[in-house]
């Protein structure tokens, strides 16, 4: 199977089931006769940008990331919400403790608001470091991602 065609199939299997682990994709692809490794969904997860956003349930699942400023906004209030712990500034670094799991969602979709404040994240299991675009903008998107944490 082509990788446009299985990354088709991952698509519609996250949209039609809550799956929070890679090994769950694995295991719906091989039940629909497409024989995967877990290497090669972790590679497509990163390159379709996968995020894993709160779910109804209080787990997490993962979710396609969304082109609208709207949407991306309203999911970061309400991850933020949910999982901030702290954060702290030096410089043009303003770093964001969050909830294990919650780093990479958090990062991707402040990446998503395209703030002209942020020159850029980077974010792993519960921590987001975010790269002002100066040291004086720094401030400004403290500001930005706290007020919607509260």
């Amino acid at each position: 199977m082509r990788k446009q065609e299985r990354q088709k199939a991952i698509k519609t299997l996250i949209q039609q089931n809550s799956i929070d682990r890679q090994e769950d994709i694995v295991k719906l692809l091989r039940e629909r006769g497409i024989d995967v490794t877990q290497a090669t969904i972790s590679r497509d997860i990163k390159e379709m940008q996968l995020i894993k956003l709160p779910s109804l349930d209080g787990n997490y699942q993962y979710s396609m990331p969304t082109e609208k400023k709207m949407d991306a906004e309203k999911k970061l209030r309400h991850t933020l919400r949910d999982a901030y712990v702290s954060s702290k500034i030096q410089n043009e670094f303003f770093l964001i403790k969050v909830l294990p799991g919650n780093g990479p969602a958090v990062a991707s979709l402040i990446d998503q608001l395209k703030l002209e404040q942020i020159f850029g994240t980077i974010g792993d299991d519960d921590t987001v470091l975010v790269i002002a675009a100066s040291n004086e903008k720094t401030h400004e998107v403290r500001k930005i991602l706290i007020d919607m944490a509260e």
